[in-house]
């Protein structure tokens, strides 16, 4: 008769921790050798700079760079429309990923376009435009509540005035009912293309180290997978679709109010009165896509105001972030944040427009947004800067 011969049984952690500390001593063995093989790199050093940040003041310009390439930058002279400029700068060189403020001796006129061009140790040039040379508001309690009033202005006022719709939704038929969802359908898909242009747009400004246009994506999944997560935590609660609608739109108008705060500290925007009603008719069409999904359901009128400072007081921050403390990289995120929590409503919303005999895409549906679509980008127009 043979015996048994029992294994010693191995817990799973260790299992699980032996492949990742092999893979940890791999990478510091490496380390330690210095790349054994691989020699040392051949050619020019590959050096990026990227502008984050300018600030005018009187007689002077200040650049924060980063280096977004593998190699320190060093710089070494400064070159302002062709003429060689005094200029005070980080007294070593700049590490990949590090930051350093390189201040410009330069007596700029306001409304002037100004080329700037850092000259590195190497021969190497990085030029930063300046379309327009105004000079940058300070960040004091005054700016703040100026920043604040443009936030109601464009976010809150707007789709408060939105909201009012909602006495007439509660009147109309059913199948009006629908093609109004429908027409939210469309005013939502036309944001949540128009944050992912803006996005893409302002991530090719930015530092390409941390990501470039991949943080749009970055930000679109990370915001539809936490709305999906609430939305399932919210199923059968009343008037879990207006909050739904309204966060999504609080986040778009989040990315929206970063623009327009970077805009308006860089001078590249003029609070008009025609820029204020072209914003106000804009997103007073958000207000009625919120609403229509309480045409019939009660909600109190303390709730109503919830969902319109959770759709529009995102504004103001937005304006905050944006002009004080303005980085495309986050703008960028933000943005992709916005579209993906939009996309994410859509997706809830969807089924509310399913008529008598289940289908979705009707006649009804399919008028109703391209109509929406087509009421976002005619306002949309107005505000086109």
């Amino acid at each position: 008769m043979g015996t048994v011969t029992r294994g010693v049984r191995v817990p799973v952690w260790v299992l699980g921790l032996v492949p990742l500390l092999l893979i940890v001593g791999g990478l510091a063995l490496f380390a330690l050798l210095d790349a054994p093989g691989l020699g040392e790199r051949r050619g020019p050093p590959a050096e990026e700079l990227v502008v984050e940040r300018t600030v005018l003041s009187p007689g002077e310009i200040a650049l924060t760079v980063r280096n977004d390439g593998p190699d320190a930058v060093s710089i070494a002279q400064v070159v302002v429309n062709d003429a060689f400029a005094e200029f005070t700068g980080p007294a070593e060189a700049v590490g990949r990923l590090e930051t350093a403020t390189v201040r410009v001796v330069q007596p700029w006129v306001e409304g002037e376009a100004y080329e700037v061009a850092l000259v590195t140790s190497t021969g190497g040039t990085i030029v930063h435009e300046i379309p327009v040379a105004v000079e940058t508001p300070s960040a004091d309690l005054g700016f703040f509540g100026l920043m604040a009033l443009l936030g109601l202005y464009v976010g809150v006022i707007p789709v408060a005035l939105g909201m009012l719709w909602l006495p007439w939704l509660r009147r109309v038929p059913a199948a009006w009912l629908r093609g109004l969802m429908a027409l939210t359908v469309g005013l939502l898909g036309f944001l949540a293309v128009d944050a992912t242009l803006e996005g893409l747009e302002l991530a090719g400004e930015g530092s390409q180290a941390f990501g470039g246009a991949a943080l749009v994506f970055l930000g679109a999944g990370v915001a539809y997978l936490f709305l999906s997560g609430v939305s399932s935590w919210l199923r059968g609660r009343s008037g879990s679709s207006a909050m739904l609608v309204a966060a999504g739109i609080g986040l778009h108008n989040l990315g929206e109010g970063v623009a327009i705060g970077a805009a308006y500290a860089a001078g590249a925007l003029a609070l008009g009165a025609f820029l204020v009603i072209g914003f106000a008719i804009h997103n007073t069409t958000e207000g009625l896509a919120i609403v229509a999904p309480l045409a019939r359901t009660r909600a109190s009128l303390g709730r109503l105001a919830g969902l319109g400072l959770l759709a529009g007081g995102p504004a103001v921050l937005g304006a905050w972030i944006g002009s004080a403390a303005y980085n495309a990289s986050i703008a960028a995120f933000l943005f992709g944040f916005g579209a993906g929590a939009i996309v994410q409503v859509i997706v809830t919303l969807m089924p509310s427009l399913r008529d008598e005999t289940g289908r979705t895409l009707h006649p009804t549906a399919v008028t109703g947004i391209l109509g929406g679509m087509a009421l976002m980008f005619a306002t949309g127009l107005l505000v086109a800067a």
